[in-house]
């Protein structure tokens, strides 16, 4: 008769993990929460997934709200630690890691481009992209890149970022342009119109005012090209 109490203290000492365990799944979904607060705009999507956090954790249950956020100078990351605290006299404070994800919809380039060359709507695309992965940034519109040359080549695929872009174009499609041609030291200049858009050193085409015909180029100042032979 004596055993009957067991089943009791059994389920006692059962249910004692569990109760302890719950403070810690709530700081995983006030941290996971808060993530998807922070990083979350128009168009985009957040996924956060928190880590497991050590079974040995005994946190007593937390009578307010609690509190989330990143240590000052934290940067966005695949891997974030989200610092939670239950406030008050006897609260504490636990550091949570979470798997971030967050998509958004960035500008690729649609085919290789090379130094110098212009952006131009139909060189780019809009795909969704794992931004914590771009630790080099990134473009979302077109307008970013208004004027603007490469500075650097790229290969088709690559997402467009700020330090890929170089200062505006010194000539943009369908300037009116010096188009100067050398040979054997003479050097002739006729007035032509830019076909494209190029800084100093790239090249486009042009076709020259007087006979029509389109020529390789190379941009040399504002306003001026060298003919190519």
């Amino acid at each position: 008769m004596t055993l009957r109490p067991l089943p009791a203290l059994l389920l006692c000492a059962l249910a004692l993990p569990a109760m302890a365990a719950e403070p810690a799944q709530a700081a995983r979904a006030r941290a996971e929460q808060w993530l998807r607060d922070q990083y979350a705009t128009d168009g985009s999507r957040v996924v956060a997934q928190a880590g497991p956090l050590d079974p040995r954790l005994s946190l007593a249950p937390c009578p307010g709200e609690l509190a989330a956020g990143l240590q000052d100078g934290t940067r966005l990351s695949p891997r974030m630690s989200v610092v939670v605290r239950c406030p008050g006299s006897d609260g504490w404070t636990l550091r949570v890691p979470v798997q971030l994800q967050v998509y958004r919809h960035v500008l690729v380039v649609t085919r290789p481009l090379q130094r110098g060359d212009g952006i131009h709507a139909d060189d780019v695309r809009s795909e969704e992209r794992d931004i914590t992965r771009l630790g080099y940034g990134y473009l979302s519109s077109m307008g970013e890149a208004e004027g603007r040359v490469l500075s650097r080549a790229l290969a088709a695929g690559s997402v467009l970022t700020p330090g890929a872009l170089g200062g505006r174009s010194a000539v943009r499609a369908g300037d009116q342009v010096q188009l100067v041609s050398r040979l054997d030291g003479i050097e002739v200049r006729a007035s032509g119109v830019a076909l494209g858009n190029g800084d100093n050193g790239s090249r486009l085409r042009v076709r020259n005012g007087s006979s029509g015909k389109v020529v390789d180029a190379m941009v040399t100042a504002p306003g001026e090209v060298l003919a190519l032979p």
